[in-house]
Order: structure tokens, then sequence, then C-alpha cells
């Protein structure tokens, strides 16, 4: 599995938008320092760039780097080598690219700022612990549709399809059910459905570390009245690590029955 890692570690380097990537947060990390000359207001700002860009880059970007690795996996298939590392090797090589770009990017702006030294290293570094977590779901949730899908046009529709869902969309019909069912006690039903979707976990969990109350949004605040900051930091993460698990899991169990 290194093996495989290495080289897709290798070839992923090599890719021009890896490094735009890397420069846009360099830039956008700068900018929005510049502009506010705050901490605290640029790291929340960039979380509202990061929960946004970070999971479309990873799903859209995986959709494409699987796809056109389809015929360097056959090879390896054919190889005596486990199809459990290969996929392994392919996923982290993706998904690890993807994070060390993302944390070059938006590290170099904020040290130079002195983010070490201030009051919001930790806060600073659940936003990235967050992102980069979404990095490795999205990767997967990429790496289980091509796996699912021979189709390339319908593999990229279906990402598209979940990061608009997850991004946008799932927000909506929460609201939408929370209006409709008004009337009754739908806490513990809110924390239930902010649990489906790991991009509002990732916001809450940065904003109870920030502790700004008045950002958290409705299942936010639930979190924070019937679970306080510590228990819902803790239920967000563990939430967030069993994201991670999920796709790559199913990702593994199809790609050993998968006729290639």
């Amino acid at each position: 599995m290194y093996k495989i890692f290495k080289y897709s570690l290798f070839d992923l380097s090599r890719s021009k938008m890896i490094y735009f990537y890397t420069l846009f947060f360099l830039l956008a990390g700068f900018a929005l320092l510049y502009l506010n000359n705050d901490l605290m207001t640029g790291i929340t700002n960039l979380m509202n760039i990061s929960l946004l860009i970070c999971p479309l880059i990873s799903i859209i970007f995986g959709v494409t780097y699987f796809y056109n690795s389809r015929d360097f996996i056959e090879l390896l298939l054919a190889q005596p080598i486990s199809r459990k590392k290969i996929l392994l090797g392919k996923y982290f090589g993706l998904s690890i690219t993807l994070s060390l770009s993302y944390f070059i990017g938006t590290s170099i702006p904020f040290v130079l700022y002195g983010i070490f030294i201030s009051n919001f290293i930790f806060d600073f570094i659940t936003l990235l612990l967050s992102t980069i977590i979404l990095t490795y779901i999205f990767s997967g949730i990429a790496f289980l549709i091509t796996l699912m899908n021979d189709n390339k046009i319908k593999g990229f529709g279906y990402a598209i399809f979940i990061w608009l869902f997850m991004a946008f969309l799932y927000d909506g019909l929460f609201l939408l059910a929370l209006f409709v069912f008004n009337e009754y006690p739908i806490e513990s039903f809110s924390i239930f459905m902010t649990l489906l979707n790991p991009i509002d976990l990732a916001r809450i969990l940065v904003m109870l570390k920030l502790d700004a109350a008045a950002m958290l949004g409705y299942t936010g605040a639930v979190f924070n009245k019937f679970l306080g900051s510590s228990y819902g930091i803790i239920l967000a993460s563990l939430s967030l690590f069993i994201w991670t698990l999920i796709p790559i899991l199913l990702s593994i169990m199809i790609g050993r029955k998968k006729d290639f």
C-alpha cells in the first residue's frame, strides 16, 4: 500500500490543480486578514469559505482523479496485490495531498500574522482539523461514486448533486421541517438531523470552539444548550470521524466484489 500511496502522492504533486488550490487559500488568507486586521474575524470568514470550497474540490477533483486512474488500477489488479491495499493507497494519496495543500495555503498567512502568539491558536487548529476531515470525507465519497458508477457523466452528476445537497439544499429542507413541526419538541430531532450532514457538523464544531453563540444558528444553539460546548464538540468530532469511515469502508466492500 505504501508504494501505491507514494506513487499517487508523486503523481498528484505534478497536478496544476493542487498548486492552484494552495495558491487560492494562500491569497484568500492574506486578503481576509488584511481587510479585517483581526484574527478571530479572519478565522470566521475563512471557515465560511473553507467549508464550501474544500468539499467541492475534494469531491469533484476526486471523481476526476479516480476515473482517470481506472486503467492504472486495473493494471495493479493484475498483480499479486490485495484490492484493499490498492484502494487505500489511492484514497490516502488523494486525501493527504489535498489536505497538505489546504494546510500549507491557510497556515502561512495566519502564521505570519502571529496566530501562534494569540489566544485563537486552538480555534484555528480546530478549523484546520475540521476542514481536513471534510476533505477525507468527500474524497471517500468521490471514491465511492466512481466505484458504483462506470459512467463518468453520471458520476460527475452525483458528485455535484451531493455537494449541492449537503452545502445548500439540506439546510433549506431542514428549516422547512422545523417550520412545519414547530409545535412539537424537536430538539432531539434537530441534533439527529444535524449529524447526517458533515458540513453542518464541521461548522458547528468550529463555532462551538469560537464560542460565537450569535452565529451558531438553530441547530448549533441546540447543541450548545442541551449538550454544552464540551459535549457538543465531542459529539460533533465523533460524528465526523464516523462520517470519515463510512465512505471508505463502503468503497472497500464494493471494490472487493467489483468486476473491473
